[in-house]
């Protein structure tokens, strides 16, 4: 008998929060304009947001995510899922899920992210990659 098939829903969580010192319209537009985005994330970006939507991010080094809009909901929630292009990448797309809630907070906005289905070598990572790009989106938005 093989091992069980992970999936999504039952793989590790990782998750990071942040409080922005911007308004929550500011932040989200910060996810959902691709001008924006890529002045903390990417160095291209195109955003279909709806559901079923399709999400491409290119990176400075070539490195191109794909994913696709499984939920909107302005401007409070934003859930996509999370892959690289290169077939020698590990987490191919649709393979993760990344789910943004944001929330009105004191002196701004709190952010939660949650990136899930991330097998278990990739996590630390990606718990980097999103380390340097929230960072770098409190910046850009305050």
């Amino acid at each position: 008998m093989g091992e069980p098939e992970t999936t999504v829903s039952d793989a590790p969580i990782l998750e990071r929060e942040v409080t922005i010192a911007a308004p929550i319209e500011t932040v989200w537009r910060f996810w959902t304009d691709p001008d924006r985005l890529v002045r903390w994330m990417g160095s291209v970006a195109a955003l279909d947001l709806r559901p079923g939507g399709a999400v491409r991010i290119e990176y400075g080094n070539g490195a191109v995510m794909l994913g696709t809009v499984l939920e909107v909901d302005p401007p409070t929630r934003l859930v996509f899922t999370w892959g690289w292009e290169d077939p020698s990448e590990v987490v191919r797309p649709g393979a993760s899920r990344v789910e943004v809630d944001l929330e009105p907070a004191d002196g701004g906005t709190h952010l939660r992210l949650r990136h899930v289905g991330l097998p278990p070598a990739e996590s630390v990572g990606h718990g980097e990659g999103w380390d340097y790009f929230l960072s770098r989106l409190a910046d850009a938005a305050a």
